[in-house]
């Protein structure tokens, strides 16, 4: 009990670190030979994540430790990592990983919402672009700690005591990806793709993607899952244009 509570006070303490060392980002100017995507010449690039052989079960999560995490899983709580239906695959993060050139996109005032909710972070996979507000909500009525583990950017780590309490924080740099977890609950995670363009999607209802407005050109694109690797694609797109591309993960290759 006492080294609960130990843990408890020092999560605490970063709480009170975090509330008055958030800064708003210093504000982005457009290089002077930046283009701009023209809307009525876009196209448009879509298509599904498929997962071939037996798909690995996720592991039950015990909840007992923490009462209100037990609570809010009365069913029973598994983990997210394989989200499969009819042969697709959901939350696999997939994005132009190169060829948009001297393209500049405005960074969106609007922040991407990440929840604590159930004990678990909701979504289990986003994205954000570069400089965006990323705000982060404790929907629980239990303590959250809130660990971003970033490899280009930098990282934080600051505590959520109270239901209700959010924070809101930027990157600064392009990185995919950046794995966010929880200190008190272990089971907790998350995963964040950031870019300097808003050209990535999170797969959904069976697999499927949608990348839209995008100019013509050639690009690779990337799909990532946290457990199967990356693949990659080549396309090229005109003006107006729009493709389909398919990618196939084989169940077998999962990382422990």
């Amino acid at each position: 009990m006492r080294q609960r509570s130990l843990r408890v006070a020092g999560l605490l303490a970063l709480a009170l670190a975090a509330a008055c060392s958030e800064s708003p980002p210093p504000a982005r100017t457009p290089p002077p030979d930046a283009k701009r995507v023209d809307p009525a010449a876009a196209g448009r690039i879509a298509g599904r994540i498929a997962i071939e052989g037996t798909v690995p079960e996720n592991p039950s999560i015990k909840t007992d430790s923490d009462p209100a995490c037990a609570r809010a899983n009365q069913g029973g709580l598994s983990g997210e990592t394989f989200v499969a239906a009819n042969g697709g695959l959901d939350n696999v993060f997939v994005y132009l990983k190169d060829g948009l050139g001297q393209y500049y996109f405005d960074t969106p005032a609007e922040a991407v919402k990440l929840d604590q909710r159930g004990c678990r972070y909701v979504p289990h996979v986003f994205g954000a672009q570069v400089g965006q507000p990323i705000e982060i909500a404790n929907g629980d009525a239990t303590l959250h700690n809130v660990n971003a583990a970033a490899a280009v950017n930098r990282g934080f780590n600051f505590a959520q005591p109270l239901q209700g309490v959010k924070n809101t924080t930027t990157f600064t740099a392009p990185e995919v990806m950046v794995r966010f977890k929880c200190d008190v609950h272990g089971w907790m995670n998350a995963y964040a793709g950031i870019l300097d363009h808003p050209y990535f999607a999170v797969s959904a209802g069976g697999g499927r993607f949608e990348l839209k407005n995008v100019p013509a050109g050639t690009y690779t694109v990337e799909a990532w899952h946290e457990k199967l690797g990356t693949q990659t694609q080549q396309v090229t797109l005109a003006a107006k244009e729009a493709k389909e591309l398919s990618f196939t993960f084989k169940a077998s290759s999962a990382t422990p």
